[in-house]
């Protein structure tokens, strides 16, 4: 029987123990759309799905689960098996969130909350005219002690595959057609690095340079053209200090040919997975690094 891979990211949920400043970040200035509230959970959404981003109260700023979707009509108790042919627990629940019936939750080698759906119930949520307005999530990247095992869990259990390695501590990974829909860096400590929403184009990363300038909001770095995946961002800090990637023009993947669509600012013709060496040009075809501390 063939895997069933996740193949697409679709929500990252977090704690924080300020709800309210978190909230009006991700609806006021993210122009995400605050679909459902109460005292202790909000629920936003970039689109169709009912909610991108998940905030409940907590004691410290943190990232505690991925929502993944597999192909519609994934028969989801054949996913817990082949999920625990690896040894992994997992849990069937029912309802445990808006619009999503039935997932199965089970947790990833670094202790991250991995929740998985077929089905889910769109919510035509109509466009949005406040803050920055981004198109989807894009990606969600951690820093982790163990990156082999971190790599190995994700490929050989979720079905991702690796579209590009910086040298041997900085991975790049894709579910779909999307260059990459995890990061994994090494650290010294476990914990997300970034989350990163896709934007329509250069013309929306300027006017959201702009509306966060308004904000009193300094990038940490950027603008940038990232060598791997040739996607143009910028970095900023949300009220609990976690970094927001803001980005576009992303490789996409053909995996038919196991190549990336071309673009003039490639390197090779094609361009396919590889470990970069040049690793500023790697980090960044325009020329500065990232600020120290940076990939802390």
């Amino acid at each position: 029987m063939s895997m069933i891979r996740v193949d697409r990211i679709a929500y990252a949920a977090f704690e924080t123990p300020d709800l309210a400043a978190q909230t009006d970040h991700y609806e006021r200035v993210m122009g995400l759309k605050l679909v459902e509230r109460d005292t202790d959970t909000a629920y936003l959404t970039a689109g169709v799905d009912h909610h991108t981003v998940i905030l409940r109260r907590g004691d410290a700023g943190r990232c505690v689960a991925l929502g993944f979707q597999v192909p519609p009509g994934t028969d989801l108790g054949d996913y817990a098996t082949q999920i625990g042919k690896h040894g992994i627990a997992t849990a069937r629940r029912s309802d445990s969130q808006p619009n999503i019936r039935d997932l199965v939750a089970f947790e990833d080698n670094k202790g991250t909350r991995i929740e998985v759906f077929a089905e889910h119930e769109p919510v035509p949520n109509g466009p949005r005219w406040s803050g920055i307005a981004p198109n989807k999530l894009g990606h969600v990247a951690f820093n982790v002690t163990d990156i082999q095992a971190t790599v190995k869990f994700y490929c050989d259990v979720l079905g991702f595959r690796a579209s590009d390695w910086m040298g041997d501590f900085f991975a790049f990974l894709r579910c779909g057609p999307d260059h990459h829909s995890i990061n994994l860096v090494t650290g010294a400590t476990t914990k997300m690095h970034h989350i990163a929403f896709e934007l329509r184009d250069w013309t929306h990363i300027r006017d959201a340079c702009d509306f966060l300038a308004q904000e009193r909001t300094p990038l940490v770095w950027g603008p940038v053209r990232h060598g791997i995946g040739h996607n143009i961002s910028t970095y900023h800090r949300n009220p609990d200090g976690q970094i927001i990637e803001l980005f576009c023009e992303l490789d996409r993947v053909n995996e038919s040919t196991q190549s990336f669509e071309p673009r003039r600012v490639h390197q090779d013709f094609p361009q396919s997975p590889k470990v970069w060496s040049d690793i500023l040009q790697a980090a960044n075809m325009w020329g500065s690094p990232p600020p120290e501390g940076f990939l802390d």
